[in-house]
C-alpha cells in the first residue's frame, strides 16, 4: 500500500501471481475502514460462558480418566 515496490516486484519476492496481489489490494482498500477504523459495534458479541458447566465437564472427564 505504501508504494515502495511495484506489484511485479512483490510478485517475484513472494511468489504470488500479480492478479492475486491486485485482488488483495482492492479488497484491502474497500474494507480497510471496517478493519482498522473505529468500532461500530456491528461485530457479534461472544456468547456468555457457563463456568459451572465447564467445571462439571472437567470433573466428569477427570473421573473417566481415573477410571481407565
Amino acid at each position: 500500500m505504501k508504494g515502495d515496490r511495484t506489484i511485479a516486484q512483490l510478485s517475484d519476492q513472494f511468489g504470488v501471481h500479480v492478479s492475486q496481489i491486485t485482488a488483495w489490494k482492492e479488497q484491502l482498500q474497500e474494507g480497510a475502514a471496517n478493519v482498522f477504523g473505529p468500532g461500530t459495534g456491528t461485530a457479534a458479541a461472544a456468547p456468555p460462558i457457563d463456568v459451572k458447566a465447564l467445571h462439571a465437564k472437567i470433573g466428569e472427564l477427570t473421573l473417566e480418566n481415573d477410571f481407565f
